[in-house]
């Protein structure tokens, strides 16, 4: 009986695999263990929600927005395969929407600006009015007071 020769590893540079990142290890390494794999599973899920729920705040908010759900989605793509396919689609959004403000019309583009730069300027004036007229909502001083209860370094509101 003869025996077959084992298969050669590959000789030339590009059929090698290339030896895997820091951060390959240390997840595999994690993932080895029940527990620490799962303990990194939650800890990760915890920070890629946060980040992605910060990236919506900004939406409404100042800041990059989109930048963060697209950073939480990578956060959360190293241990879920659905977030990999929605960070994929996020970020091809965010390349045609990218492609798309490139080519729009410089003249149009400053019409948007400038009526978005009126739209800002007429919300805050509504919502000063309505607070010097009819001063703080309860709502706003309930949340602000559990938010000053968080940290004892968040100022008073405005007049009160």
């Amino acid at each position: 009986m003869t025996e077959k020769p084992l298969p050669q590893a590959p000789t030339r540079p590009e059929e090698t695999s290339p030896e895997p990142h820091f951060f390959h290890r240390l997840h595999g390494r994690l993932h080895a263990n029940p527990v620490t794999g799962l303990a990194t599973k939650v800890v990760v899920t915890f920070v890629g929600v946060a980040v992605i729920l910060a990236g919506l705040v900004m939406m409404v908010a100042p800041g990059p927005g989109i930048v963060a759900i697209i950073l939480g989605l990578a956060i959360l793509a190293t241990e879920w395969s659905w977030a990999e396919h929605a960070l994929d689609r996020a970020k091809e959004a965010a390349h045609n929407a990218a492609e798309k403000a490139r080519n729009m019309d410089p003249k149009v583009r400053q019409q948007r600006l400038v009526a978005t730069g009126l739209a800002v300027v007429l919300v805050v004036g509504a919502v000063t009015t309505y607070v010097v007229v009819y001063d703080w909502p309860g709502f706003a001083i309930t949340g602000w007071d559990w938010v000053q209860g968080l940290s004892g370094v968040v100022p008073e509101l405005p007049g009160m």
